[in-house]
């Protein structure tokens, strides 16, 4: 078994959507990046690419390479999943917390699991995501951006 930790935080600007684990959210603003900015998704490939020993998403997905721009994560996500399985490997579980004031994620939750699990082939039950606010504290209370962490423990295929 194999564990990794990913995080990635961006920052809230209107004019963009706002996609966190896939989900297209209603809120009048988005995240500011390179892809689509989900930094849910982006923590989750962190851990697993972490758990892997392959650096991190910027080694893998750089922001200087256009062919990335405005890219769906998903689509990342899925070429980290090959990575995985062509090393042998395959989902234990993933643990992640999505850190933002606003808006409420609760109602989002479920589908960002399936679509999470669904591109790593994986059981639902597989991938938690919590969500929770930073109490109005810093930058995320301050509803300036969106953070998220991921744990991923990853287990050599049978």
């Amino acid at each position: 078994m194999r564990i990794g930790h990913g995080y990635d935080v961006h920052r809230l600007i209107k004019g963009r959507k706002l996609i966190l684990g896939g989900v297209n959210i209603p809120h009048e603003k988005g995240l500011l990046g390179h892809s689509d900015a989900d930094v849910l998704v982006h923590a989750v490939m962190d851990s697993i690419l972490g758990a892997l020993g392959f650096g991190d998403i910027g080694g893998l997905f750089p922001d200087t390479d256009d062919s990335f721009a405005g890219i769906d994560s998903l689509i990342l996500l899925s070429k980290v999943y090959e990575l995985m399985k062509e090393k042998g490997f395959e989902i234990g579980n993933i643990d992640s917390t999505i850190v933002a004031q606003k808006p409420k994620l609760a109602p989002y939750i479920p589908e960002m699991r399936k679509k999470i699990a669904d591109v790593l082939r994986t059981d639902h039950d597989n991938v938690n995501v919590k969500a929770t606010t930073e109490e109005e504290l810093g930058l995320t209370g301050r509803q300036e951006g969106i953070r998220a962490y991921s744990v991923a423990l990853l287990k050599k295929k049978q």
